[in-house]
């Protein structure tokens, strides 16, 4: 009935350890990493395929750039479109942009434009003075056909490193 102070002691011990640790692997994941410019490859889809015989479901993408820095700019030098062969279709900066503390961009394909394919992708560059907590940029895909909606996310990836 009654239990000994030892046998107690454990699982307030592992209660603390455990606590401990959760408080570590907290502060590791607060540690904002701080850039003065990236290359970003953003995947988008034009289309993807649906079905045994691969019938196309077209969508439109937006690539959404967000400036997750609170207290500087940063400025947005590339925003480049390319095929699923890795041909480039558009490049949709001809000067570069200033983008304001926590504000954001974004760049439309249009559902109609075929051009990217399956694999298209973005390359986004982009570049500070000082060190700055670097952009958030997405893709947003969203295409609807014969009363069937889809939408999907997709991440950008850091390829290089200023």
């Amino acid at each position: 009935m009654f239990k000994s102070r030892r046998t107690l002691g454990v699982p307030i011990l592992v209660f603390f350890l455990v606590a401990a640790l959760s408080q570590v692997q907290a502060g590791a994941e607060s540690v904002v990493t701080r850039s003065k410019g990236q290359t970003i490859y953003v995947p988008v889809y034009s289309h993807i395929y649906s079905g045994d015989r691969e019938h196309p479901f077209y969508l439109a993408a937006t690539v959404s750039i967000r400036n997750t820095d609170p207290h500087n700019s940063i400025t947005i030098t590339v925003v480049d479109y390319y095929d699923s062969s890795g041909k480039l279709v558009e490049k949709y900066l001809k000067t570069p942009v200033t983008l304001a503390r926590l504000a954001s961009l974004r760049y439309i394909v249009k559902e109609s434009d075929k051009a990217g394919g399956s694999g298209a992708n973005f390359i986004v560059q982009w570049q500070s003075d000082v060190q700055v907590n670097p952009p958030i940029t997405e893709s947003v895909m969203i295409g609807t056909q014969r009363q069937q909606g889809l939408s999907f996310t997709s991440r950008g990836q850091v390829i290089e490193e200023k």
